[in-house]
């Protein structure tokens, strides 16, 4: 079992309180996988200052140089990739394929980031005038505060982290108590690659405690949170008075829509994957499929298959696909989404189940559900699960498909399947969302382009990941130069 400290001003320390709390494998609760200093306000206080008197310093460190420690990170986890990917597959659950996967990702966001760094700057504009020059410069905003999820322990922490820290901030993370042994190593690896003492803290904490502290205190100059819409807007709320900048991106309902063209082999393999990869529990995961009336139960059968298909269990076995839910809460809510859609008239097709049986009865475990006779009013077809369960919704054609993909209050992924390039094109230019994919999963990001939602996915405004990612952490500043005199 492993032991973590909060990480503040370059020190490991316990928790002001003298608190430690255990996080335990969702597969098998009988391990105990880490234990944590439970930080509080005054942790989250005291992790603040210190960012406070790190900022001049690593402002005044040039961008490449930056970047030079983020190639160092890289090349850390790198070396660590097995071994990271092991112990997130026993904290959060995921897959060892998946968690391979996820600390792969992580490796390239430091890279992308470290490569950007020699291109951070700004730009300079001609003048109406002789003998004047006219300029931008970007400026790092100061102290930002990051709250980011348990569902990618690793990759999202890293691409709010590297952006910030690249553009000259310094930072204070708040990781998910149910995940947070990957953020902890990505500090450990900061430390070994000599980034300076208080420029990256991270205090592991109640979001009451560690995240009311880091919406509220005035020397934060920025807050980027990942998670659900109720929190989310909760805590826009608190940085509003102060007009803090905020970057809030608050999960989806994702649909993708099946037409009557589509190979559906194909598109049921798609939605499958897109549903149930993770245990579902993705934001950008497809959980509404909307298929055209007149292939709908052909579709629904292939998709049942796919679903049969899943074999589900601890994801450090071999030829396991599907990993428990992260906690007996998630697990309980997924099931209770279950009872909603039936109680509404809903089908469930298949799966749905808890497992209990052999190794399965000290996990998290259930079956992949598929959900018929769903009508886009209901629940289950509104309101994020975050679970392995994929939505039936008939659509009469492609018009109308558009319209009940649209008829929600999310906007961050959608996918379509068709062979039609026509509807294929009209449905990017009608879609509201912020990621569009046409024949391919709704997951899956690529780091390099902008990335986030619309509606109540998001507040709208700054993308994450890509160049875009920059914006967030920075601030313009116009230069006016007379040299004519």
């Amino acid at each position: 079992m492993k032991q973590y400290n909060n990480f503040i001003n370059g020190q490991w320390v316990a928790a002001a309180s003298g608190d430690t709390f255990t996080n335990c494998n969702p597969a098998d609760t009988r391990e105990e996988v880490s234990v944590y200093a439970k930080g509080g306000k005054g942790d989250a206080q005291a992790a603040i200052e210190a960012a406070q008197a790190a900022f001049p310093g690593w402002r005044d460190t040039t961008p490449p140089a930056r970047g030079k420690i983020l190639s160092a990170v890289a090349n850390n986890l790198a070396s660590r990739q097995s071994e990271l990917a092991e112990l997130l597959c026993r904290e959060e659950g995921k897959t060892r394929v998946e968690a391979g996967m996820e600390v792969g990702r992580t490796v390239d966001i430091f890279r992308f980031f470290a490569g950007l760094s020699y291109t951070i700057g700004g730009s300079v504009v001609p003048h109406d005038l002789p003998n004047n020059m006219l300029y931008t410069k970007r400026e790092p905003l100061g102290v930002a505060a990051l709250i980011t999820p348990w569902n990618f322990p690793i990759a999202l922490p890293a691409w709010k982290l590297a952006p910030a820290l690249v553009s000259g901030n310094s930072v204070v993370l708040k990781p998910a108590s149910l995940a947070p042994a990957m953020t902890l190593e990505i500090a450990k690896a900061f430390e070994e690659a000599g980034l300076p003492a208080g420029v990256l803290n991270v205090v592991v904490g109640s979001g009451k405690e560690v995240g009311d502290e880091l919406a509220t205190n005035p020397a934060v100059q920025a807050l980027s949170f990942t998670g659900s819409h109720e929190i989310g807007q909760g805590i826009y709320q608190q940085l509003a008075p102060r007009m803090t900048r905020a970057q809030m991106e608050m999960g989806g309902k994702n649909p993708t829509i099946v037409l009557a063209d589509a190979d559906l082999d194909y598109a049921a393999k798609i939605v499958a994957m897109a549903g149930y990869m993770m245990t579902g529990q993705v934001c950008t995961a497809t959980s509404r499929a909307i298929v055209e009336e007149s292939v709908a139960d052909e579709f629904t059968e292939k998709l049942i298959a796919e679903a049969q298909s899943r074999n589900v269990g601890n994801g450090l076995t071999e030829g396991v696909n599907m990993g428990p839910a992260v906690s007996a809460s998630e697990l309980d809510g997924n099931l209770e989404y279950l009872q909603i859609a039936k109680d509404e008239g809903a089908e469930v097709l298949w799966g749905g189940d808890r497992l209990t049986e052999g190794d399965l009865e000290h996990g998290h475990f259930m079956s992949p559900a598929v959900i018929g006779n769903v009508k886009n009013s209901m629940r289950i077809a509104q309101e994020e699960v975050f679970g392995p369960v994929i939505s039936v919704i008939k659509a009469g054609d492609f018009d109308e498909a558009i319209n009940v993909a649209n008829d929600i209050e999310y906007g961050l992924s959608a996918s379509i399947i068709t062979r039609d390039i026509n509807k294929a094109m009209r449905y990017t230019d009608r879609i509201e969302a912020g990621v569009v994919k046409i024949n391919q999963i709704s997951t899956g990001l690529a780091l390099q382009v902008p990335f986030g939602g619309v509606k109540h996915s998001s507040t709208n405004s700054f993308k994450e990941q890509g160049q875009s990612a920059i914006d967030f952490y920075t601030r313009i500043k116009s230069v006016y130069l007379d040299y004519s005199g």
